[in-house]
């Protein structure tokens, strides 16, 4: 049953967070690590043995931290710096303006084939998008220098900053100007900072300090970048908007300064190591998939969640003269997902079963990016563009 946090629950969090590589590594890389983390979840959580009570303060605080750290690492992966992104910039921009209107009447479909409402959330997950996993499988393969995918990217890039931002306006309409001063205080403080970090960009002092700070280990980038993160998150819990703002912005500030490859690996360490699955294991804790399984109604909508971001990406693609395999690429969805879970069950707008059926979509999505980007590598093999 559910019990305190100890030192004993933090280590069987950690332990089950480790259900990601180690599932993922048995499917030889095809399984989304993320999927192992909520299966163990599930299975510590409310649906399952109930060691995990994803309630308590401290479970939630941590589960907090890595929520922000994951909007962080999808803000961080926005290929704003990539060259020759602007070359798909046009083509990209209609595209993911093109899902996005098509995405409204299927967010309607949806609400009213399932008598339940939630137009607009349906809309939103349908319209966004995810650079944080369709930039690593890109960049496994070695196609960043082709023109397709650099379309591919920008359509991606904008559906996923326009999503994040539209997400707390969406799930709380009614304190939609309160979330929007908060979010524009959380803009402001990403933008002064932006300028102190150009302003200090290339002082000798600084140079000094991080030149030492490689030699020595002291990581001053990260502490840096961290400072940035939590400071904005500390402005958006105080002005009322989500700490989701606030990671992203802090993502797309280091994203558009730049740094040095072992911030990236630092990052990756902190998040990835420990703050992120733990976020993951805490969100399955809290999800009920045996109302999933039990209602037809929770599986019926997973379908077709799943159906309509296809058509929705197929018929942007098809305006824009892509392929079907950029399409498939372009439904991948991760922070969007998780996000509307989190906030939709903290503002108890959604309930644990939409919660899952959301996330078992967003999983199929995370399958088919892979498959899309072979498809559009068999379409163009010498990479004409």
């Amino acid at each position: 049953m559910f019990g305190p946090m100890t030192f004993g629950v933090l280590a069987l969090i950690v332990c089950a967070g480790l259900a990601g590589p180690l599932l993922s590594l048995g499917g030889r890389g095809l399984v989304p690590v993320v999927v192992g983390e909520l299966a163990a979840g599930v299975l510590v959580g409310r649906t399952g043995v109930r060691w995990v009570d994803p309630g308590q303060a401290t479970t939630a605080f941590l589960s907090a931290v890595g929520f922000a750290m994951l909007m962080f690492a999808a803000g961080m992966h926005v290929p704003i710096r990539q060259p020759g992104i602007d070359r798909g910039l046009r083509r990209g921009a209609v595209a993911a303006v093109a899902a996005g209107a098509a995405s409204v009447p299927a967010g309607i479909a949806i609400a009213a084939i399932l008598g339940g409402g939630h137009a607009a959330i349906y809309a939103l997950l349908l319209a966004g998008g995810s650079a944080a996993i369709l930039l690593p499988v890109v960049e496994e393969q070695g196609l960043l220098d082709r023109q397709p995918v650099l379309t591919l990217m920008a359509q991606v890039a904008i559906a996923d900053v326009a999503a994040i931002v539209a997400l707390p306006l969406v799930l709380q309409p009614s304190k939609a100007g309160a979330a929007a001063l908060g979010g524009l205080a959380v803009a402001a403080a990403a933008v002064a900072l932006l300028a102190v970090a150009h302003l200090l960009r290339g002082h000798p002092l600084v140079d000094r300090a991080r030149q030492a700070s490689k030699r020595h280990g002291w990581a001053l980038d990260l502490r840096a970048a961290l400072l940035a993160l939590f400071g904005l998150a500390w402005i958006a819990t105080r002005s009322g908007t989500s700490v989701l703002i606030a990671g992203f912005s802090a993502g797309l500030l280091v994203a558009v300064v730049g740094g040095p490859k072992r911030l990236s690996t630092q990052v990756g360490g902190i998040a990835a190591g420990f703050f992120i699955p733990l976020f993951f294991v805490v969100l399955g804790a809290k999800l009920d998939l045996r109302a999933v399984v039990q209602k037809p109604s929770i599986l019926e909508l997973t379908g077709l969640l799943v159906a309509a971001n296809v058509v929705v990406h197929a018929f942007a693609a098809a305006l824009t003269r892509q392929t079907p395999g950029a399409a498939l690429a372009a439904t991948a969805q991760l922070g969007l997902p998780a996000g509307v879970v989190t906030l939709g069950l903290a503002h108890h707008l959604i309930s644990p079963a939409q919660g899952g059926a959301v996330l078992l979509a967003a999983l199929v999505t995370i399958g088919l990016c892979p498959a899309g980007i072979e498809l559009l590598v068999r379409a163009d093999p010498a990479g004409s563009g």
